[in-house]
């Protein structure tokens, strides 16, 4: 199987696949994450994230 990038819209309890694809990537460490492994994500600024880390990292960025 063949890696490619998935485009997602995120909603409150669930996201949208608009492009097809295995992964994404978080958009505080660059990690790629499995869409069966994707768990945190960010509605308003439609990110995903990794782990609770980074969004722990984005959630303290954002406070200043």
């Amino acid at each position: 199987m063949s890696k490619k990038k998935a485009k997602l819209v995120f909603k409150h309890n669930y996201f949208e696949i608009v492009e097809e694809g295995d992964h994404v990537l978080c958009a505080v460490s660059g990690k790629e994450i499995k869409l069966q492994n994707l768990n945190y994500w960010n509605v308003e600024l439609q990110e995903a994230y990794f782990s609770p880390i980074e969004v722990d990292k984005r959630f303290r960025s954002q406070k200043k």
